[in-house]
């Protein structure tokens, strides 16, 4: 009976989510993107240009932590899988996690101690990793469970990330000035930390309270152990080639991200507005563009979608290479050309990660969601911490020098075109050519109708 009902609820809701319900799970994306936004941004150049972290040293300590999420994100998923609350099997997390990670992010950027600044950085960021996956792995698992219309989950994720490009620009753009009003170095970092911290704590309690009346379901069933969840996972291959795709564009675009604040610096000469500009220029442009990815999707399907969003990422980062010959006008157009597509790759892949959950549920009878958005968040966190790694060793490797002062070092031509291809060139391919993996991609709407309507028919008989 129980597996019968868990089939039946897959085509529950075909109608419309209430209003209140999408923005109340879009403002959960104030704390996605302000911890995906600042460390990969601003959490590098402070171990280097402010703590005087040599620059290789700097990449460890930056992917070490996030890295860890790895083995917590399946975890966190198992856990919530079988929570039974009064508010639900993910709300709690939602709450608990995000004021945690709330008080973490702040002690990352305190700089209480004379010495040993690098490890308490690291070990700071190592607990509010921890501390966002229990927030992030229950907060990505709900959209399985809020609706079961294909057509809704692309509404819903339109919302989120509408929400979380907002949230990219008032953390990502407005950090920086936070730093450089608070008086640059140590002190500057100390106010800025305080502030996405309100952000975050916003965003969890708005994510709380606006989802108090969503039908977000209850797990019934699953299989029996993680072991056994994560084979189940791997034999979904619309979901495994979907995820590896993701992962990969993760890593490049945590480069770019990574690289903004020594992009102003080394190739804009602007230190102190450049990374405001360019965040303005990323965000503001993928607001107005979201009805038309919508609609695009409605058109050509989320796949297909997915696949010319990325390759429109490639293509604009790969111009990119030009801006030292470039002004600055056109440089910028291109980084929003960049943020339209980056808002392309959010909606689609997100929207085809509860078609995949959805599919699971319809060839298995079990309602498992947190264990596959355990294994997404993980591989996006660990490709997001990937990124920044790699960018560090590619200015290690063309010899940038670190400071202490808080300001950056001058650089030779040789360490700014370290900054230059490491923000260009290389994550421009390495987005464009995780596109490959697509061509296996099959699940379209009629597809995952084929498979539920099989599952109830054999929970019926």
């Amino acid at each position: 009976m129980d597996a019968r009902r868990s089939l039946s609820a897959i085509t529950r809701s075909g109608t419309q989510l209430p209003r209140r319900v999408h923005a109340g799970y879009a403002l959960g994306s104030l704390v996605t993107g302000a911890f995906g936004t600042v460390p990969g941004l601003l959490l590098a150049p402070y171990l280097t240009d402010t703590l005087g972290v040599a620059a290789w040293l700097a990449g460890v300590l930056v992917w070490a932590p996030k890295a860890w999420d790895v083995l917590v994100n399946p975890v966190a998923g198992r856990i919530s899988d079988r929570t039974r609350s009064r508010w639900g099997a993910r709300r709690p997390y939602l709450l608990v996690g995000g004021l945690t990670l709330a008080v973490l992010f702040a002690a990352i950027f305190a700089a209480p101690f004379q010495s040993g600044q690098g490890a308490y950085v690291a070990f700071a960021f190592l607990l509010a990793a921890t501390a966002y996956a229990f927030f992030q792995v229950p907060y990505v698992a709900m959209p399985a469970e809020l609706t079961d219309s294909y057509s809704e989950r692309t509404r819903l994720l339109t919302w989120r990330v509408a929400v979380l490009a907002i949230a990219i620009l008032v953390s990502g753009a407005i950090a920086p000035l936070v730093v450089n009003a608070g008086g640059d170095g140590i002190p500057g970092h100390r106010w800025m930390g305080v502030f996405v911290a309100g952000l975050i704590v916003v965003g969890t309690i708005a994510v709380f309270v606006g989802t108090s009346r969503a039908p977000t379901g209850t797990v019934r069933e699953s299989e029996p152990t993680l072991r056994a969840q994560l084979a189940v996972a791997s034999r979904n291959r619309p979901f495994r080639l979907l995820l590896i795709c993701f992962v990969i564009q993760a890593v490049g675009i945590a480069m770019i991200l990574a690289g903004v604040q020594y992009f102003a610096d080394h190739v804009l000469f602007s230190p102190d507005t450049g990374p405001t500009v360019l965040f303005a220029c990323f965000v503001g442009p993928a607001l107005l563009v979201m009805p038309l990815w919508s609609r695009v999707g409605a058109r050509v399907g989320k796949a297909r979608a997915f696949v010319l969003a990325s390759l429109l990422f490639a293509a604009g980062a790969v111009l990119l290479v030009l801006a030292p010959v470039l002004p600055d006008a056109l440089i910028y157009l291109i980084v929003g050309v960049l943020g339209v597509a980056y808002a392309g790759q959010q909606v689609f892949g997100l929207a085809m990660l509860p078609d995949c959950i959805a599919y699971d549920t319809a060839r298995t009878g079990k309602r498992q969601a947190g264990v596959f958005t355990g294994l997404w968040t993980a591989g996006e966190t660990f490709g997001l911490a990937l990124g920044p790694g790699i960018y560090l060793l590619v200015l290690q490797a063309f010899g940038y020098v670190s400071s202490s002062s808080g300001a950056s070092a001058a650089q030779d031509d040789t360490a700014r075109l370290g900054v230059l291809l490491g923000f260009t060139v290389l994550p421009g391919l390495i987005v464009g050519l995780a596109v490959l993996l697509m061509r296996g991609y099959d699940l379209t709407e009629a597809k995952l109708s084929t498979a539920v309507g099989a599952a109830e028919a054999a929970a019926i008989n």
